[in-house]
């Protein structure tokens, strides 16, 4: 029988992670928000706090792994065995994702109206690379998930924390590492680094009645799914074949 407490968390825990994570960008980007302007530093500390908060209401509904994120699930699979994980974790955490971005789309209404550029109305929904170049946007993405997934789950480490993380501490260290890696390696592509994070606010983007809004990108839209995909994917044979976990 399904315990459905972690397929709850997941969904609730990504809807959360992509209303705070795609509302920093919103509020950075579009016209006439009082955080207009507000930059790539604003951007990634709101997306930590997006991560960490996510991964906290999760956590509460009862879901003691928190991926929110379908590379994280597959690396989980791969390091674990649970199979059954794919296909109740991912459709919860696209799910999520996609309503969440419908969720932005109402806080920020009317300033859909207001800004002309329609990348950067897309931009509050799903990421694209700052130089079009798909091998080395691929090469982005999977470092960027290899090290997300390699270093969270050496935080995890029991080398590290031999009686288990503190309580409440788990949230604010994904938290704090996805703000490094948006920082150190997120300029290149905008770091998806999670297949549902882009995809399911990319489909919403295609549904949604924008106001004046322009191609959703599906010609890059594989790049972050696949990319993320394959560096959870080798993080999970780098860490199964080091004993980290």
């Amino acid at each position: 029988m399904i315990d459905w407490s972690p397929v709850i968390g997941e969904f609730v825990g990504t809807f959360v992670l992509i209303v705070l994570g795609n509302g920093v960008v919103a509020g950075a980007l579009l016209k006439r928000s009082k955080a207009e302007n507000a930059g790539w530093i604003s951007i990634t500390a709101g997306w930590a706090i997006a991560v960490f908060a996510g991964v906290a209401v999760s956590a509460a509904l009862g879901d003691a792994d928190g991926h929110l994120n379908p590379a994280f699930t597959v690396a989980s699979v791969m390091m674990t065995g649970h199979a059954e994980r794919l296909v109740t974790y991912i459709p919860a955490q696209v799910l999520g994702a996609l309503l969440g971005a419908v969720a932005v789309w109402l806080q920020y209404k009317p300033h859909w109206e207001l800004t002309e550029n329609a990348g950067l109305k897309q931009a509050c929904f799903c990421t694209a690379p700052a130089v079009y170049a798909p091998v080395w946007n691929l090469v982005s993405e999977i470092l960027g998930t290899f090290v997300l997934v390699l270093v969270a789950t050496a935080l995890f480490s029991k080398r590290i924390a031999p009686a288990g993380v503190a309580p409440g501490l788990g949230p604010l260290l994904v938290g704090s590492l996805v703000w490094g890696i948006g920082l150190s390696l997120g300029g290149t592509t905008g770091y998806a680094i999670n297949p549902a994070r882009d995809l399911g606010p990319r489909i919403a983007h295609s549904l949604l009645p924008i106001a004046g809004k322009g191609s959703s990108g599906w010609r890059y839209a594989w790049i972050p799914v696949l990319g993320p995909v394959l560096g959870a994917g080798l993080a999970a044979v780098v860490i199964r074949g080091l004993k980290m976990f």
